[in-house]
């Protein structure tokens, strides 16, 4: 009979994969192919590390043994859903669930193409289903605020570097862009003088051209005025205080303080402007199909949040104007 599951952060050290020599063996062979030859960031290989030690200790519980490769093979679908099941018993979400069935079957692949055999069991079983949250966009108010220089007149920063942040969350809001395009952007593809768009590379290495309005142009071309380096044509538009590259994280600390100087939630992020963006572009009658593609959505579905987040918007103006929803 299986004897109950153990807590998995209580039974082993952390980094030790546990289970019998070649589930060992294994493991860690399908970590450093995760690392080297699929180049997978180290915080992703570590989670997946972490998930497949999870389920190795709890399976050493369920099956009364550490799990050898064989073992692991003729697992069924019910002793995944057990481990799941113990999981969300633990407190665990299912965001995270579905994060930890990915690295199991991923595991599992790595089992079947390295020779040792078909784990069906994980492939008969549905992802966990987790609820789309709702964006959250700013008032258009606290969104201009948020890409004026103006807001931080009061910083002993550099007038270029003010300048600087100032266009890339221009971008944000003005086109839609997420931040990691924005600062993708080379200085050959900046929207100034005649050019009144800009093309980017999205999600899948999908490329959109969306057009950039004059006040955003006006933003870039004053920060390129303003940069003390020099900006070839393939090099990086934006960069940080030393000349390279600048690194998101900037960006999110300026909008980290500028939340404390303009009295913003902490939901003010950068990300937030792209959500507002089509928040705003939405409220003002725009079409739902030319939103998803100017912020380069794949499905139509994933734009239609913001038809929810207007209704949302609009009821709460409701209840706190009508008459009769007092």
């Amino acid at each position: 009979m299986p004897k109950a599951s153990p807590t998995p952060k209580e039974e082993q050290p952390a980094g030790l994969i546990p289970g019998a020599p070649d589930t060992q063996a294994v493991a860690m062979a399908w970590l450093n192919t995760l690392a080297r030859e699929r180049r997978l960031s180290p915080k992703t290989v570590e989670a997946y590390g972490r998930d497949l030690r999870q389920f190795l200790i709890f399976l050493s519980a369920h099956l009364g043994e550490p799990p050898t490769i064989r073992a692991l093979l003729r697992l069924k679908p019910l002793d995944i859903r057990a481990f799941l099941a113990a999981r969300r018993k633990e407190g665990v979400e299912s965001r995270t669930l579905m994060r930890q069935l990915a690295a199991l079957r991923s595991f599992a692949r790595h089992l079947e193409r390295d020779g040792h055999g078909t784990a069906s069991a994980f492939a008969a079983i549905r992802s966990p289903k987790v609820a789309k949250s709702l964006p959250r966009p700013l008032a258009a108010a606290s969104a201009v605020a948020l890409t004026s220089v103006e807001a931080r007149a009061g910083e002993s920063r550099e007038p270029w570097i003010l300048a600087r942040d100032a266009a890339v969350l221009a971008l944000l809001y003005g086109a839609g862009l997420r931040i990691s395009e924005a600062l993708g952007l080379t200085r050959q593809d900046a929207p100034v003088g005649a050019a009144d768009t800009v093309t980017v590379t999205g999600k899948g290495g999908k490329v959109r051209t969306v057009p950039v309005i004059a006040p955003v142009r006006e933003a870039i071309a004053d920060y390129i005025r303003q940069c003390p380096y020099p900006l070839p044509a393939q090099g990086p538009l934006f960069v940080g205080a030393k000349g390279g590259r600048l690194s998101p994280r900037i960006i999110q600390l300026a909008v980290a303080e500028l939340r404390g100087a303009l009295g913003l939630p902490e939901t003010a992020t950068p990300h937030a402007l792209r959500h507002s963006f089509a928040t705003h572009l939405l409220a003002r009658g725009g079409d739902l199909r030319g939103i998803q593609e100017l912020l380069g959505h794949s499905s139509l579905s994933t734009t239609q949040l913001y038809t929810k987040v207007d209704a949302a918007r609009l009821l709460a103006a409701y209840d706190a104007a009508h008459p009769r929803a007092r």
